[in-house]
């Protein structure tokens, strides 16, 4: 078997693979293309590929091999180059993406959607969104330190006491939670807002102040994520989450639902009645945004307070961020390949069977079935 590693296109600076991880397949006997120059904005040369056994091909060799990985979709014309049972590994959204699941139904791809490895504990080591998400909210509160005009930590000084910075983190999973902490480093106060109730023993856990709406629909099949409230909780969440985000010199925004817009949390109103100088770091604005004004990967100045959107600050730290994505898809394939270095699909696997989006014509996932394609007879 044939893995390619393709090059992320201009302005990704991670890539799938680091030279660390493709030795571990050249290890279980598997050839590896990477395409010229795949790892170089993440400081792997095309040399340091070599050097564990990769084979530098250009685009259009590395896309005739029997396994692709990427973390971004190829183009809608290089996949339609794609032949019949190939097998495509990356991160594409499926969900939010039916025409691109419509193509690869046509085509008879058989697609894998790191996105969309199920969140349970023998698939932790796995889950791409969850490493991702350590690298993007880490990266915000940095960002934000950087555009804010004050100090996080409270300050005694000869020139008197400098009173902490404030920080909302709406939204308390993984890029929440890391937020809260790097937060807490900084010395900032933190407050968190999340409608899952089991939120709220983590937040308290790393020092900070839980804002809790009563009322919150917490649904158990929805595997970890947040689910779509009710017409009255989301009032009641608006006017509590504006109370404390009014008071806030920094908001950090990860809120999302997947397959779905992000919801908005912090409206026109409150950004004008927040301080000047305040800044909001919005991580959902690819999908609408947690904040009204947010503009995707965009930052502009609203009634004087900067908002960054930015969904894809992971890139921004390309070593690392490559090394959990890596690691992730390393642990993820060896489910997939044999000691004889071979492709074997075991279907009776779940996490196999789930994080699949597309195979011989059928839709694999449960989940994006469910969702994409509730009337249709597929698989």
């Amino acid at each position: 078997m044939t893995i390619g590693l393709l090059k992320e296109p201009e302005g990704e600076r991670r890539v799938a693979l680091l030279p660390e991880s493709v030795k571990i397949f050249i290890d279980l006997k598997v050839k590896v293309r990477v395409e010229t120059q795949a790892g170089e904005t993440a400081f792997s040369s095309d040399e340091n590929y070599q050097a564990v056994g990769a084979e530098i091909c250009s685009r259009s060799e590395t896309l005739q091999s029997d396994l692709l990985l990427s973390i971004h979709t190829p183009s809608e014309e290089e996949i339609n180059q794609l032949k019949k049972g190939q097998v495509l590994v990356c991160q594409f959204q499926p969900l939010s993406n039916k025409d691109l699941v419509d193509q690869l139904l046509e085509l008879n791809i058989t697609s894998f959607s790191m996105d969309n490895v199920p969140r349970t504990t023998r698939a932790q080591s796995m889950d791409v969104l969850s490493s991702m998400a350590t690298v993007a909210g880490y990266q915000a509160v940095l960002t934000a330190a950087n555009q804010s005009p004050r100090f996080f930590p409270m300050f005694m000084t000869a020139a008197g006491s400098i009173i902490p910075s404030k920080v909302l983190v709406l939204g308390a999973g993984v890029a929440g939670l890391q937020a809260i902490a790097t937060a807490k480093r900084l010395g900032a106060v933190v407050e968190a807002f999340d409608v899952r109730a089991a939120a709220e023993e983590e937040v308290k856990s790393l020092g900070a102040k839980f804002v809790k709406v009563e009322g919150a629909k917490d649904e158990a099949s929805a595997g970890g994520y947040a689910v779509e409230q009710s017409e009255e909780y989301k009032a009641k969440q608006q006017e509590l989450i504006q109370e404390h985000a009014k008071k806030a010199n920094i908001i950090i925004c990860t809120a999302q639902i997947p397959g779905r817009k992000a919801p908005v949390l912090i409206t026109k109103e409150t950004v004008e009645a927040m301080a000047p100088g305040s800044v909001i770091v919005d991580l959902a604005a690819s999908s609408g945004g947690n904040c009204e004004l947010t503009e995707d990967n965009q930052t502009c100045e609203k009634y004087g307070v900067k908002i960054i959107g930015n969904s894809n600050l992971p890139s921004s730290m390309p070593i690392d961020a490559s090394k959990m994505y890596g690691k992730n898809m390393v642990n993820f394939l060896k489910l997939m390949i044999t000691t004889e270095g071979e492709l074997n699909l075991n279907w009776e696997d779940d996490i196999v069977a789930n994080t699949c989006v597309t195979h011989q014509g059928n839709v694999m996932s449960s989940r994006v079935k469910s969702i994409l394609y509730p009337t249709e007879k597929v698989n």
